[in-house]
């Protein structure tokens, strides 16, 4: 017996293999999940469900927290609508985000994409495109040059928009947020994917800003929304605006799913030193020079960010502070030489990366060009001397305690990830290009030559560059090369420090948007002092995918009282270096960007000055962060936007088990449909689900765990697959005699037992729903000769049995109008069930449009009720004036309190009318769904026998 199917059972399974399915249906996803390289975790199923959730839904917030792998439900999200034809695609994130978009959706999903920029956009243009963003490809879009490019985005007819790190645009309802507003305007009309780990950060508002991006309607005006929840809300209250929000809002959090997902833990490691003496004394006259009232080398608009760069800059390196001493000192010279007033104007020490937009006082600072008096001459040249002193004696320190300490750190670092296992590389951050350097010659010079790169805002130094062209000639023509200089260099250093360097050398340039899960060891040789910006530091190495225990290594300078309570707050209250997942998001939260923390640190620094006084002022900040901290606030927040109870975990326990079943079944009728499709084209091995092709000996694997690099892929993408699929896309018109055999196929089934050695017919219809969305069903109507029906999941269990075509000619199908009933029977209930889900979809979105409009209305008559009050209040206080001077003034201010409540009961009214016009549009938008367009294909008609 053949253990092969036939064409017809192959028309079938196609047939399967290519149905739309609707959007709450957990089988839809599962062509994309058999397509990506990822494993499966049930809440990236469940949140890409969730986004599918409703025709009618203008989208969704995924805001699970970090490292549970946002970009991996994007990309199924994106994979599916790919898979759909539906390939007008756009993804905006930050800028340094870019490549690492585009790697994930080429090495994850193999899906093409193209970041969108400048030079590109240009190109194009001039190559003759209407539109650049009309191509092919996903497109990749930083927030700016979306802002910039806003009108094209918005002649754009995208199927899904993604914004990543959506936090950013939580501001929306500012007016004068432009970014955030353009943006939204460019997008408005479209479905969207917000992705965020903070989608609440300081105010409730920013929530209300987050959802007014995805549905203007989810909520009222801003108005109305303060009125409703912008104070301490109720136990009613906040239920309510919970309620408003899981329609929209998705949050999972990492401790809800270790069922699932394995997590490292983070090891630290404190390294400490004490500074010899020339770098303590350094260290205290810097300080002196600090404090002073006036100084001329730092201008007031931007001297609290100067004093803190070089505050930095000095607990860094003595190489990195003598450069800027060297480069104070010009300036100031500078000034004297020219003899005029010229402030220094956005004086900013370029080696230092780091993000200052929100230290600089922004307000315009006009230039002096006068002439500059004596005074003023003598305090610049005395303080030119002062600032040569600290030159020559950061100069005269050949040996920095802090360096001589970083190989011990190394060591002990290196020994740990030799007990864990894991490779041994490190990623040193430090906040100064200087240092940088400086750490590189060290490193270079004391056992690690050609072991080291660097990474930086730029990556162009001459060993940078040489990585780069080596890269890009290795990649030239493939997908990795993106054509964006800036994305491709980045790349180009990962790749390079993944595959041969030991040691990476990185600036702040590398806490965001780079994937270093191939290492372990993180050293924190400069610590900030904003805990958003370590956790995004160790987020590089500490995320999804991590196989190994991350070692976190810190330095603390042991004689300086102010590092060891910095320090002491970082690890005990932000819980960032120990445990199994570091700062959670509701801490981070909760202190926003974090730049006004690391505002008061710096504060302590510059007016504290005894151990006691340094003491008593992180007392104080830490008495405040218990509060702002606290278990009950963090509680608050999160219980807006989770829902993860009991039955949840069980739901998720069981579309897990599904989930993994329907792939199964799915890869099982992909390889069942090749292997019948290149019978006698190619070898099969059956073991490793894998083929060799015999015309050029390509050979392709359904297995995802295969890393040979001469092995391809297969999936229902893939062009052999496409292939495969359309040549079994028609219907077989002629009747076929098929016998099945069941007595010789693994596995039993009693109701199939039971027709072992009985006949009878089948017919298969394909049936295509375009209503709400467009949506395809297999009708199997089986029947016995004895006149018994088979039960549609038994009739597809036999479809999928070896078989063998007995005869094609004069097969006598004398059930076909009996057939024909049962599957208009079969039919109806499908069109039932498809009429009622969409009867669902459309309470919902009524149910959104009457909260929308009581919203507005109870805004109108909340001011209408209070001016009301205030009139009665007015009126009364008007009999009691004497004087009928101040009388007359009395009552024309009620008059015109009068006309403004006629005024607002107006808007009230045309409050209604645009009301009743909003929901007139939503009912003839779904009136033209309704009209249901419904076709029937016969596929095939059988007469069947199994044995």
């Amino acid at each position: 017996m053949c253990c092969n199917i036939t064409d017809y059972q192959a028309v079938y399974i196609a047939g399967f293999l290519t149905r739309r399915l609707p959007a709450n249906d957990i089988n839809k996803l599962t062509a994309s999940l058999q397509d990506a390289q990822v494993d499966l975790t049930p809440h990236q199923v469940e949140a890409a469900l969730f986004a599918f959730k409703s025709p009618l839904s203008k989208g969704a917030i995924l805001a699970d927290e970090v490292g549970l792998g946002k970009t991996i439900e994007a990309g199924i999200i994106l994979s599916q609508h790919w898979s759909e034809h539906k390939r007008r695609l756009l993804v905006i994130c930050p800028a340094n985000l870019r490549k690492q978009w585009s790697s994930e959706l080429l090495e994850k999903f193999y899906l093409p994409s193209v970041i969108m920029e400048t030079k590109s956009f240009n190109a194009s243009i001039e190559n003759g495109a209407f539109n650049p963003f009309d191509t092919e490809n996903i497109v990749i879009s930083s927030l700016q040059f979306a802002k910039s490019k806003a009108a094209y985005i918005k002649s754009t007819n995208w199927d899904l928009v993604i914004i990543d790190e959506a936090h950013r645009l939580r501001n929306v309802y500012k007016p004068q947020n432009r970014i955030a507003n353009t943006i939204k305007e460019a997008i408005e009309s479209r479905k969207k994917i917000l992705m965020t780990a903070t989608p609440l950060q300081n105010s409730i508002l920013e929530l209300y800003g987050l959802v007014s991006i995805i549905d203007d309607y989810v909520f009222g005006d801003i108005k109305s929304f303060k009125s409703q929840f912008g104070h301490s809300l109720t136990d009613e209250e906040f239920m309510e605006l919970r309620r408003r929000l899981q329609p929209v809002c998705k949050r999972t959090l990492r401790r809800q799913v270790l069922e699932y997902i394995k997590y490292t833990k983070r090891i630290a490691i404190v390294e400490e030193f004490f500074p010899t003496e020339n770098e303590q004394r350094l260290y205290d006259m810097v300080t002196d020079y600090l404090n002073k009232p006036k100084l001329y080398a730092l201008p007031n608009s931007q001297r609290q960010l100067m004093t803190l760069i070089l505050r930095k800059l000095l607990a860094s390196s003595t190489y990195a502070i003598y450069g800027t001493f060297c480069s104070l000192i010009n300036r100031l010279q500078d000034i004297i030489a020219k003899n005029d007033n010229v402030l220094l104007k956005n004086l900013v020490i370029e080696e230092y990366e780091e993000d200052n937009d929100e230290w600089v006082d922004n307000e315009e600072i006009e230039e002096d060009i006068e002439e500059l008096p004596p005074a003023d001459i003598e305090g610049i040249k005395k303080e030119i001397s002062e600032l040569e002193q600290f030159r020559d004696l950061a100069e005269k320190i050949k040996k920095n305690s802090k360096a001589e300490h970083l190989f011990v750190a190394l060591d002990k670092g290196f020994e740990q990830l030799k007990h864990l296992g894991a490779a041994s590389k490190a990623l040193i951050f430090t906040e100064s290009k200087r240092t940088q350097e400086f750490l590189y010659g060290h490193l270079e010079k004391r056992g690690y030559k050609g072991k080291v790169v660097r990474f930086n805002g730029t990556n162009t130094d001459k060993e940078s560059t040489a990585i780069y062209q080596v890269w890009l000639k290795k990649h030239k023509g493939t997908p990795k090369v993106t054509g964006s200089l800036t994305a491709d260099r980045r790349a180009a250093i990962v790749d390079y420090f993944k595959d041969e360097a030991t040691i990476m050398i990185a600036t702040e340039a590398a806490a965001e948007g780079i994937n270093l899960q191939f290492c372990s060891l993180i050293v924190n040789y400069d610590m900030p002092w904003n805990p958003q910006r370590i956790e995004q530091r160790i987020g590089r190495c500490h995320r999804y995918g991590q196989k190994f225990d991350v070692v976190v290594v810190n330095f603390l300078n042991k004689s300086n009282a102010a590092d060891i309570r910095v320090y002491e707050l970082l690890d005990q209250k932000f819980q960032l270096f120990n445990g199994m997942f570091g700062a959670s998001d509701e801490i981070l939260g909760s202190i926003g960007n974090g730049v006004d923390f690391e505002k008061r640190i710096a504060q302590i620094y510059d007016e504290c000055r005894t151990t006691d006084e340094i003491e008593a002022a992180f007392d104080r900040l830490q008495s405040e962060l218990q509060e702002q901290i606290s278990e009950k606030m963090i509680k608050a927040r999160s219980a807006l936007l989770e829902n993860f109870d009991e039955s949840v975990k069980e739901k998720l326990r069981d579309n897990l088990a599904q989930s993994r079943k329907n792939l199964d079944q799915f890869e099982k009728r992909l390889w069942l449909l090749t292997r019948h499709a290149l019978e006698g084209e190619a070898t099969f091995d059956e073991d490793r689900y894998a083929f060799t092709l015999h015309i050029d000996g390509s050979i392709y694997t359904l297995s995802k765990e295969c890393e040979d690099e001469q092995v391809r892929p297969y999936r229902i993408s893939s062009p052999l697959a496409k292939d495969i699929l359309a040549k079994y896309r028609e219907p077989l018109h002629t009747p076929a005699y098929i016998e099945f055999d069941y007595t010789h196929t693994a596995g039993r089934t009693k109701l199939l037992d039971d027709l072992v050695g009985q006949s009878g017919t089948m017919r298969v219809e394909k049936i295509s729903i375009d209503s709400f969305e467009p949506e395809d069903h297999l009708v199997i109507a089986c029947l016995t000769d004895s006149g018994d029906w088979v039960y549609p999941e038994i009739a597809e269990r036999m479809l999928l049995l070896p078989a063998r075509l007995l005869s094609q000619t004069g097969v006598d199908i004398t059930t076909a109008d009996c057939l024909c009933d049962k599957v208009e029977e079969l039919n109806h209930d499908i069109l039932s069930s498809s009429s009622d889900r969409n009867n669902r979809f459309f309470d919902e979105e009524m149910e959104k449009l009457d909260n929308w409009a009581g919203d507005m209305k109870l805004a109108l008559e909340r001011e209408i009720s209070d001016l009301d009050q205030e009139i009665r209040l007015r009126k009364s206080e008007a009999k009691k004036i004497g004087r009928l001077e101040e009388k007359v003034k009395a009552q024309r201010a009620i008059k015109e309190m009068e006309r403004k409540r006629i005024e607002k009961r107006q808007n009230l009214f045309n409050a209604q009318d645009e009301i009743d016009e909003k929901k007139e549009l939503l009912l003839s938008r779904i009136e033209k769904m309704l009209q249901q367009k419904v076709q029937q294909t016969e596929l095939f008609t059988i007469k069947w026998r199994i044995i």
